[in-house]
């Protein structure tokens, strides 16, 4: 078998779906019956937004129910859970899902594989994104000794090919002078398998996407490696249609975006009790959830389709080529922006500023906030008798969020600064002075 045809079969085999529940074709209708598919992955959790989050609030339900009060129809949604991406696309090509939510590379897929289908899909909003790629991060063992990227070389590494992940790993791997294909041992695998075999060993690393790496990192089965935003290019999730359904049912689909939007609005208004919601809905920690979708997670969300994101989403497609994973992708004519227009969505609102540093208390529906990771510090040390859930702090380098408790510290006089990797403080030491490496119990201490 030739490499090009070897790269072909897993391309194919990517979009095999993992699940076929779905039974019957989507926006399948009678007279007075329109049922509409959806397909989401509940544990990724930066698509909330347009799925776990949104069904648990029933708002779609509640926008079609209003539209059946008009048109006389009874509308009924079919939510379809899944681990990635690509069975979602899998089962939009053949009809039986109409709309779907996952990751950029996905997104590309979804394009390519609906027109060579016939089947054509268009995106039209985004869930959430990072501007600087830090959904993404390349995890280890605690303790591994790995210490940089450069350490992977010839290493067994964990993660879903043609996932944002895997875009990350090729693209980090190409930065620190290392071929993607040969310079490492790279294992195809779902998250969840990935996330075993690094706790069993069986893997040296693994590159996934959210919420993996911080829930990993929060159960102590893992420190991170590489912060996704040292590329600096954006990553995002968003939502795809088949074409026909977006034509056939225009109406629907603007159910769908209000409610997505309705859905981003508690999110913006509740993080906590929307971190909860999802914790709840999917059985991940609450504090992982947050560390991304909280009011100064990792994720922002905001359905417009920046102009940022779609100039990543190009960027994009050569890694895919270069996998052949897809051909060429036209993305302007995927990416359609009239249906935000139609429901009118506002116009894209400024992106986060500067991440600060934030403290969760147990027993609290709110959080509090602090200008320096040394305050946060100083508090938390307070507040240890009374509990705490969770204390997050920026990166001093990328502005990445993370867990106090799993950052690397450095102090810097009377100043303690934390980073998500041990190479961003290696990094921060070797150009300050007296700068030093500490634990984060001597942290606690020199803070307080």
């Amino acid at each position: 078998m030739t490499r090009t045809t070897g790269r072909l079969s897993l391309a194919v085999a990517l979009l095999v779906p993992l699940a076929t529940a779905c039974g019957g074709a989507a926006g399948a209708e009678d007279s007075d019956t329109v049922t509409v598919t959806v397909g989401y992955q509940s544990k990724t959790i930066n698509t909330v937004t347009a799925g776990t989050l949104l069904r648990s609030l029933g708002y779609f339900e509640e926008e079609l129910a209003a539209r059946g009060k008009k048109d006389g129809k009874t509308y009924k949604v079919k939510w379809q859970d899944y681990a990635t991406g690509a069975p979602i696309t899998a089962q939009m090509t053949t009809g039986k899902i109409d709309i779907g939510s996952m990751g950029d590379f996905p997104l590309l897929i979804n394009a390519a594989r609906g027109k060579q289908l016939r089947q054509p899909t268009r995106l039209v909003s985004v869930t959430g994104y990072n501007l600087r790629g830090a959904l993404n991060t390349v995890v280890t063992k605690p303790g591994s000794g790995l210490r940089s990227l450069a350490d992977l070389r010839g290493k067994k590494v964990s993660t879903s090919i043609g996932s944002a992940a895997d875009g990350t790993l090729i693209r980090a791997l190409e930065k620190a002078g290392i071929d993607p294909e040969n310079g490492v041992r790279k294992l195809n695998q779902q998250p969840s398998v990935g996330a075993s075999a690094l706790t069993a060993g069986s893997v040296d690393a693994l590159s996934q996407f959210v919420a993996w790496p911080g829930q990993l990192a929060y159960e102590g089965k893992a420190q991170a490696l590489y912060d996704g935003a040292d590329l600096n290019l954006p990553t995002f999730h968003g939502v795809t249609v088949r074409e026909e359904f977006a034509e056939e049912r225009a109406g629907v689909l603007d159910d769908f975006l209000t409610a997505q939007r309705r859905a981003t609005d508690h999110l913006r208004e509740r993080p906590v009790a929307a971190a909860e919601s999802v914790a709840e809905e999917t059985g991940l920690p609450a504090e992982a959830v947050y560390l991304y979708n909280g009011a100064h997670g990792i994720a922002t969300f905001d359905p417009a389709l920046r102009p940022e994101l779609i100039a990543a989403l190009k960027k994009d497609v050569p890694i895919l080529k270069d996998a052949g994973l897809v051909g060429d992708v036209d993305v302007d004519a995927f990416v359609d922006p009239e249906p935000l227009r139609r429901a009118g969505h506002a116009p894209a609102r400024p992106s986060a500023g500067a991440a600060r540093s934030e403290l969760w208390l147990k027993g609290r529906d709110t959080t509090r906030t602090f200008d320096s990771p040394k305050a946060l510090l100083k508090a938390t040390g307070a507040a240890r008798k009374a509990g705490v859930r969770a204390a997050y702090v920026p990166d001093a380098l990328t502005g990445t969020r993370w867990f106090a408790d799993r950052a690397v510290w450095v102090a810097d006089g009377s100043d303690l600064r934390a980073f998500v990797t041990p190479s961003h403080a290696r990094t921060y030491v070797d150009e300050h002075a007296g700068a030093r490496v500490v634990s984060y119990t001597d942290a606690l201490e020199l803070a307080s």
